[in-house]
């Protein structure tokens, strides 16, 4: 299944963007019609539509490329001369962030960017149509004239490859200029819905996850604070179900595109529209124009959840996530409540050991790092060695055995002995390990809740005293961190640590 297609040349970012929302909205609006036709009862024959391409085919060296541009941003721009491009999906969503690419490419390396139809396929499921589909009551012998004629998503095109630095491109086809092909992109759209409870519309560019529902509450009450307040720098919060509560005296716009993106999902629709069937892993976003707001997701307890939702944040292109959750304190001298601050992580959750082998280092980010620690101080109301005094730096270690205590062997423990770990959970690790494999930059606050080495297990009593003093406090730190993330210019979080040589040009 292949076809001819023309390709045009644009020398601005905005041209650029122009013809890629064309072709695309041409492409959907075929299989739309194409599906109607068909749910009707009409022999349509196959119906296919592609995913458009942007394609640059740079003539210079990477040493020129760099001589016209500040080399401390960390993407941007190709390794040499070649061919490079992307399929691309959802425009309307994107567009902000193709922008920001296409004009880097094209200041960088002084030629224009093609753009086409690709070769890859749009699955029907794709293009705003699963609701069509899930409401149809087709005879046996018309689902299979479905999946004849219209195209299904294509797991051999869906892959982490090149994330993992381990695709390996034919000789004569392009190198990639993303992570994540169209299709990669729009299964995680789906996935991100499904278990969030929330359309991946509502996401914001920052992010917080949490292992406890008490975080939620509390995020939850500080976003209806925030909304009351005219002069909010948010305007919307969204629930589950997309339920969003505008701030008061802020009268949106019936085009506004936060409105506008979320029409198509709306709350009967949406998993976790009524709080008593909350999504598996479900997301509140406080938000702000651009998508520049907070975003949280109570992720629950284990790896598996963690590199579930991030395997799918990631194609969002987020400007950060951290961990602000609970964990086990190692050391004797910690005390119920103090923070840790980690710094590194021995990785014994096991979930990304084939994508990400476990020799790799997860560096700590300074930008990150700087933020926690003094949003530790702003919200604690403490200075200078003060800071030490409810809050370590050290390593995280972080396992998926909920009961390690109980094991009979040492081995484990004897590890994040040598390893120098301060505090255990089961998630942060996952996370930032899955950040350094997409390229997201990341961080980790914990709060100790318990210290089972030491004698104080989590009992129910326990734990109701320690969430009470502590939660508020620990997630207002949180939100000052990203807060503090927010003044700075965005391209200064993603760190050229996160980047290898060869790199794709896209963040």
């Amino acid at each position: 299944m292949t076809h001819t297609t023309k390709t045009t040349q644009h020398h601005s970012a905005s041209s650029a963007l122009q013809a890629i929302t064309q072709l695309y909205s041409e492409q959907t609006q075929r299989l739309q019609d194409g599906l109607a036709r068909f749910l009707k009862g009409e022999d349509t024959g196959p119906i296919h539509a592609y995913y458009p391409f942007v394609r640059i085919t740079p003539t210079d060296t990477v040493e020129s490329a760099l001589a016209s541009f500040n080399t401390r941003w960390a993407y941007g721009f190709v390794a040499g001369p070649g061919c490079f491009e992307a399929t691309l999906t959802r425009p309307d969503l994107f567009a902000s962030y193709y922008l920001e690419q296409f004009e880097l490419l094209i200041n960088h390396h002084h030629v224009p960017l093609e753009v086409g139809l690709s070769q890859e396929p749009i699955p029907v499921h794709f293009a705003s149509l699963e609701q069509g589909l899930a409401d149809a009551e087709l005879s046996m012998h018309r689902k299979q004239l479905l999946h004849m004629y219209f195209d299904a998503p294509d797991l051999a095109r869906i892959d982490d490859a090149i994330a993992n630095g381990t695709k390996q491109t034919a000789a004569g086809t392009a190198e990639p200029l993303s992570l994540f092909n169209a299709q990669r992109v729009d299964l995680s759209l789906q996935r991100l819905r499904h278990y969030s409870g929330t359309a991946a519309e509502a996401f914001q560019s920052y992010v917080l996850f949490t292992n406890y529902q008490f975080y939620v509450e509390e995020f939850v009450r500080t976003a209806q604070l925030e909304m009351a307040r005219e002069n909010s720098p948010y305007i919307a919060l969204v629930e589950p179900g997309n339920r969003i509560t505008w701030r008061t005296g802020y009268s949106p716009a019936p085009d506004h595109p936060l409105q506008l993106q979320l029409r198509g999902h709306s709350a009967a629709s949406a998993s976790g529209a009524h709080t008593s069937r909350l999504p598996q892993m479900p997301a509140y976003h406080l938000v702000k124009d651009n998508q520049q707001g907070i975003s949280l997701v109570n992720i629950g307890v284990g790896p598996a959840n963690a590199k579930t939702i991030t395997d799918h944040i990631a194609v969002l292109r987020p400007h950060v996530w951290m961990m602000v959750g609970h964990c086990a304190g190692l050391q004797n001298s910690q005390q119920l409540g103090d923070y840790v601050l980690a710094h590194g992580y021995i990785r014994d959750d096991h979930v990304l050991d084939q994508d990400l082998p476990t020799w790799v280092p997860i560096p700590a980010l300074a930008e990150v790092q700087l933020a926690l620690e003094k949003a530790v101080a702003e919200v604690a109301g403490v200075s200078g060695l003060e800071v030490k005094r409810i809050m370590r730096t050290g390593t995280v270690a972080s396992t998926d055995n909920r009961n390690w205590e109980l094991l009979e062997h040492a081995i484990p423990l004897q590890r994040f002995k040598q390893g120098r770990a301060i505090a255990l959970d089961m998630e942060s690790a996952t996370i930032a390990a899955n950040g350094f494999r997409f390229r997201v930059p990341y961080g980790t606050l914990l709060c100790v809740s318990d210290k089972p080495l030491h004698g104080e297990v989590k009992l129910p009593g326990m734990a109701n005293h320690f969430y009470r003093g502590r939660i508020l406090q620990h997630l207002q730190i949180g939100i000052k961190a990203i807060e503090l993330l927010q003044e700075q210019e965005s391209r200064r979080l993603h760190s050229r640590k996160l980047r290898s040589y060869g790199d794709v040009a896209f963040r």
